[in-house]
């Protein structure tokens, strides 16, 4: 359940129709034929399909199970712990479909569900959470202790459709074998709400809406950034948007600049809206200064995916830390790492990283009676000089190894 690998998707170039593989992070696609880069935009999650060897005149039935792919933390009475998670589970109960959709969704190459995709395609009746909260009841782990308060942070969020079809016997059409599961007389499964599919991927140019200029970014970069107009634009819900950003400069020529969110966040049940609060409440050993009472407090968060213990302890390293640097609204001149960590996934963790700081560690209860509300944020890029073995922020002594960054694909 733990093993994290990205699932492999089969598609068609939607400008030369040519044959392509992508990663499911994958989301700037560059076609290898007639070399057209498109940007990859689903309103709310993807779904894919498995393939199937169903004969040609079975109605295929497609159950769905979803499927959660990041880390799940939480505080409790041991402090802040964590676990990576990889799960499917059923989207419908039933006690005659597979409870999961298995490892075959690491082994076989998936594709998108399309509008003009013949069968019977079930309607979700369990939401996401209610499966989390089933998924934690019933699996093992190594988080112990009352929980105060619990986070799911992670950006792939999927729900895979698995082929079926009836005949006497329930089949799965991936193998066209019987499964061990019998449909019980008084079921009929073709009864089940559900129908054609509805949705559909779009393949947008990587052309800037502002000047028309080409944009750049990384395979699995979720914003995209122009430097002819000096903007960054993110996906939304029908079309790409602007998005607010700075970065802090760097000195030096070896300088690589990482994507972190920097919120301001409505918190009630705490006292906590200056630098001086801060102090206060992470019992910081410093002789609280008159001017921190004047200075916002701020939540920082990463804007890209790292392990979880690394994640943790740098959002909170940076909460505490404030910075106040001079903020540039251009884009730094030197190289950008992607921001692969949507804002709406680094927000989820705001309770987690107050429960990483603070103090004393009795109060960590008090978390269940707090609420924070986001509201608003911008994109920081820090810069960070590359090393040999890692990248370091000289300033704020923050370093990322290079190795755990090769392995961020996976989380």
């Amino acid at each position: 359940m733990e093993k994290n690998i990205n699932i492999l998707i089969e598609y068609q170039c939607p400008q030369c129709g040519a044959p392509a593989t992508l990663n499911e992070t994958d989301r700037l696609i560059r076609c290898e034929y007639c070399r057209v880069k498109s940007y990859l935009m689903q309103k709310d999650y993807f779904r894919f399909m498995l393939p199937n060897k169903a004969p040609g005149d079975k109605e295929i039935i497609f159950f769905p199970y979803w499927r959660f792919k990041g880390i799940f933390f939480a505080a409790s009475t041991n402090g802040i712990t964590h676990r990576l998670l990889d799960i499917s589970y059923q989207a419908v109960e039933s006690t005659f479909f597979p409870v999961s959709a298995g490892l075959r969704t690491q082994t076989l190459k998936m594709q998108f569900v399309a509008p003009n995709t013949k069968g019977n395609f079930l309607k979700p009746q369990l939401s996401i959470d209610e499966v989390m909260e089933i998924i934690h009841k019933r699996s093992p782990n190594n988080i112990t202790g009352n929980f105060f308060h619990t986070a799911h942070i992670g950006e792939s969020l999927s729900l895979i459709y698995a082929p079926f079809y009836l005949d006497r016997v329930l089949y799965d059409a991936v193998l066209n074998k019987p499964i061990s599961n019998q449909v019980p007389d008084n079921v009929d499964i073709e009864t089940l709400p559900g129908g054609s599919p509805a949705w559909s991927m779009r393949f947008i140019p990587t052309l800037c809406p502002q000047c028309g200029w080409d944009m750049e970014g990384d395979r699995g970069s979720l914003v995209l950034t122009c430097r002819n107009c000096n903007s960054i634009w993110k996906p939304g819900r029908k079309e790409l948007k602007p998005l607010k950003f700075v970065h802090i400069p760097g000195q030096g020529d070896n300088i690589k600049y990482f994507p972190f969110y920097r919120v301001k966040a409505e918190i009630s049940g705490l006292e906590l809206f200056s630098y001086a609060d801060l102090a206060r409440i992470a019992n910081i050993p410093k002789v609280i200064q008159k001017d921190w009472e004047e200075k916002e407090f701020f939540f920082w968060t990463l804007g890209f995916k790292v392990r979880p213990k690394i994640f943790l302890r740098i959002q909170r390293d940076l909460t505490l830390l404030q910075p106040q640097d001079n903020l540039q609204n251009s884009l730094p001149d030197s190289n950008i790492y992607p921001v692969t960590l949507p804002v709406k996934e680094a927000v989820e963790g705001l309770k987690i990283i107050l429960g990483s700081f603070i103090k004393p560690r009795s109060k960590i209860s008090e978390l269940s009676k707090i609420k924070i509300k986001p509201k608003s944020f911008l994109l920081v890029y820090l810069p960070f000089d590359e090393q040999r073995h890692e990248y370091m922020q000289q300033k704020y002594k923050i370093c990322i190894n290079k190795n755990m960054l090769s392995h961020a694909g996976n989380l």
